[in-house]
């Protein structure tokens, strides 16, 4: 809101974008997640033609609101009938702010995921983001979604998108490598979700390994069909490593393990890079932090010549 420092006159930009637009209101809550999701819950109930979308200043803070989440959000319409189309918007991402600030605990949403109860993405571009909200107000069947975003994106220029994406295509669940590679060459297939891509390919176009990233944009419900179409994209391809940011015991890795087992048998070595093992999600050093960074990466990347 823009306010007149001589008038004290106010004025809404996103008020006034067009003559036909649905009205802006903005109020403030009480700084409770259980509450304020426990309402944005309700309200997507009883208005579902609305995008109904609630957005935590860290993702983190969602944990305050795990009783909605148990109870209604990922269970009431197995248990009721109830569908509910609400978004919960998590900011994730192990960027060195501390142990309260980087892990929205994707372990813990997909504990939650059963018969298709819940769409959980985590888009590694502005089109992808875009096109995730456009598909949730679109969907003919009403589920939650669990969208996660590293605040970092807002700096990263590989996460911008060029305006013709947005304007066509959808949502893809997974996204093959932003290179031009020698597929006949690529003998790692690094599988990760998220901020650490970017990181990954980074990091492969410096050392110039023969190596494809490939970001598994919708964890549940699990893409497995479109993940084996593109590892088998590259057929020399004999280790397919999953790669996460997160400590082993958290993150993504124990959902998504067995089901690569299932689907790549015996085609390639499964195995995983991750942060050791912690009770707590992260570090509250930035100095330990980079350097696990530092040594995720590198470990990504061993054995290679």
């Amino acid at each position: 809101m823009l306010v007149d420092q001589r008038t004290e006159e106010e004025y809404l930009p996103l008020a006034h974008l067009a003559p036909d637009q649905a009205p802006f209101m903005l109020y403030d809550s009480v700084l409770s997640e259980l509450a304020a999701v426990g309402f944005e819950y309700g309200y997507s109930v009883e208005y579902p033609e609305a995008l109904v979308l609630w957005e935590a200043q860290f993702g983190d803070f969602v944990n305050g609101a795990q009783v909605v989440l148990d109870q209604f959000v990922s269970s009431a319409e197995d248990k009721w009938g109830q569908p509910s189309g609400v978004g919960l918007l998590l900011p994730h991402g192990f960027e060195g702010q501390g142990p309260e600030h980087s892990s929205a605990r994707i372990e813990r949403f997909l504990a939650l995921c059963a018969e298709d109860n819940m769409r959980v993405v985590y888009p590694s571009t502005a089109a992808q983001y875009f096109h995730v909200l456009r598909r949730q107000a679109l969907a003919t069947r009403r589920v939650p979604l669990v969208c996660f975003t590293p605040k970092r994106y807002l700096r990263v220029h590989s996460t911008r998108s060029p305006v013709t994406e947005l304007t066509a295509g959808g949502f893809r669940v997974t996204l093959d490598d932003r290179a031009e590679l020698n597929r006949e060459t690529v003998r790692r297939v690094l599988l990760c979700t998220g901020k650490i891509a970017h990181e990954l390919m980074d990091k492969r176009d410096a050392l110039g390994a023969a190596v494809s990233v490939v970001r598994v944009e919708q964890l549940y419900p699990w893409p497995e069909e479109s993940i084996v179409t593109t590892i088998s994209s590259y057929p020399n391809a004999h280790e397919v490593w999953w790669v996460q940011e997160e400590p082993a015991n958290m993150g993504a890795w124990n959902f998504v393990h067995a089901r690569l087992a299932r689907a790549l048998r015996e085609g390639a070595e499964l195995r995983h890079v991750a942060r050791e093992a912690s009770a707590s999600p992260a570090t509250g050093s930035q100095t330990i932090h980079e350097r696990e960074q530092e040594q995720l990466l590198a470990a990504a990347f061993e054995g290679l010549d």
